[in-house]
């Protein structure tokens, strides 16, 4: 890892429980030259600075690395996955089963999907 710290990179223990979930290295073709752990952070960055692709810091991969890893991810569902993970492990450690057993349905959604789509179409033929 680089000299330079943002509040936003992954400490060593954090890295640990991320890494194991990421797919491996192509069996075949050119071996990875990014470190994927400055590419999480480089992610954690943009989010954390709500800042565009183009502006992350020169000490990151090139911003096109970053966000082709970033898409990928997002196409095969890892950050799904990463997320998931985290959150059961989270609930094991506090001694909670590791999937929710409750779901909540916030009012405002519903509220919000009544007043689209259909309803207009509706109103509108009944003018």
């Amino acid at each position: 890892m680089t000299q330079r710290f943002y509040n936003s990179d992954l400490t060593d223990a954090e890295w640990q429980i991320i890494e194991p979930l990421l797919p491996g290295p192509k069996p075949v073709g050119k071996e990875r030259e990014v470190d994927l752990r400055e590419v999480f952070n480089a992610i954690f960055y943009r989010a954390d600075n709500g800042i565009k692709w183009r502006a992350l810091p020169h000490e990151f991969p090139a911003w096109q690395t970053v966000y082709g890893y970033y898409r990928l991810w997002v196409r095969l569902g890892i950050w799904e996955q990463i997320n998931t993970t985290l959150v059961q492990q989270v609930r094991l450690k506090e001694g909670r089963d590791a999937k929710p057993s409750l779901a909540i349905i916030d009012s405002q959604s519903v509220k919000l999907g009544q007043k689209g789509g259909r309803n207009k179409e509706l109103m509108a033929t009944n003018r």
